[in-house]
């Protein structure tokens, strides 16, 4: 175990976590939340340090990140437990692990050494933290991302967008891009996540003003976040705190206790796609839905293609040093 960052000492051995925006009080001998800071006679400590439960070599497309690094590869790499409780989780079997199993804490024991050394061996342009929610390893990931930086190997969280605004501070200067789910409305998050809607926009709207590339997802559920009101406020939202914010708008389908609505239509993807572009984002993009021609990077300027996408994979690119191979327009993002 290592000692948490981020938390006091309040009376009666208690401890009040800070890392994320729960901002629980813990009682002795009990977890917040996330099921993996455990409070020790008043001390708070982080169960998942160097626990690694799931690493793996991933395109950058895939966390979705569509400008940043377009084309590399990405050490990603998780921990067990989460912060939230979303009904629909596809990778509920590690997320929720610590709540259902007690104090039972799997991984494979690696330092921030050894996860930096994979990256280098792999010839992984970054690192990404991601499968859960990376705050509630954040110590981890912490000491991985500044030994990352010196390496110069960039970092990306993959993130619900629940990180205290201390944490960001501090890893702002690590960390080159977070890809932050914007779920829907705060109906949305009290009753499908466990959560509140206002943070992850304080969140998203901090990240930018820190100087990290952000991009947003939203996960379309039919009759849960799909109306026109809830996708326009959104985009709104998001094309307030900058236009120029990549937003994917991604197909649901059933998982975990979140069975009962079908897929995603392909034609409300479309709809997000338009109420986007009204609200004046510049790049709006469908996924999980390959082949359908919604992956593609085009000018915001000229309308020409950029970057021809499949799935995860691009079949072309015609941009130069970020810029436009035909009206010479620069595109937002780190390209290089």
């Amino acid at each position: 175990m290592k000692e948490a960052m981020f938390y006091e000492k309040l009376d009666g051995s208690r401890a009040k976590c800070r890392l994320c925006a729960h901002n629980c009080t813990i009682n002795p001998d009990k977890t917040g939340i996330c099921g993996v800071r455990r409070n020790l006679d008043g001390t708070l400590y982080s169960l998942v340090y160097g626990k690694v439960i799931s690493l793996n070599i991933d395109p950058i497309e895939k966390k979705p990140l569509f400008h940043f690094l377009p084309g590399s590869r990405s050490l990603s790499m998780a921990t067990v437990g989460c912060n939230f409780r979303c009904r629909h989780c596809q990778n509920f079997e590690i997320s929720q692990y610590p709540h259902d199993n007690g104090k039972d804490i799997p991984g494979r024991v690696m330092s921030p050494g050894d996860i930096v050394a994979e990256a280098v061996r792999h010839g992984c342009s970054s690192i990404s933290y991601t499968y859960t929610e990376p705050t509630i390893f954040f110590e981890f990931a912490y000491d991985c991302a500044r030994l990352a930086h010196e390496k110069g190997i960039r970092n990306v969280f993959v993130s619900n967008g629940y990180t205290g605004p201390d944490a960001a501070r501090l890893i702002a200067p690590y960390l080159d891009a977070n890809n932050i789910d914007l779920k829907g409305s705060d109906r949305f998050y009290r009753e499908i996540c466990g959560a509140r809607m206002q943070p992850v926009r304080d969140t998203i709207s901090l990240m930018k003003e820190l100087g990290v590339w952000v991009e947003v997802t939203t996960l379309i559920i039919p009759d849960h976040n799909d109306s026109d009101s809830d996708l326009t406020e959104t985009a709104e939202f998001i094309s307030s705190v900058d236009p120029a914010i990549p937003w994917h708008v991604s197909q649901f389908y059933p998982t975990y206790r979140l069975l009962d609505k079908p897929r995603t239509p392909v034609c409300t993807l479309r709809r997000a796609v338009e109420i986007g572009k009204k609200a004046g984002l510049k790049y709006v993009y469908e996924g999980n839905v390959p082949g359908e021609g919604g992956e593609n990077t085009y000018c915001a300027s000229c309308g020409s293609l950029l970057i021809e996408r499949y799935g995860y994979s691009i079949l072309q690119n015609r941009m130069t040093d970020g810029k436009c191979g035909s009206c010479g327009s620069a595109t937002e993002g780190i390209w290089e």
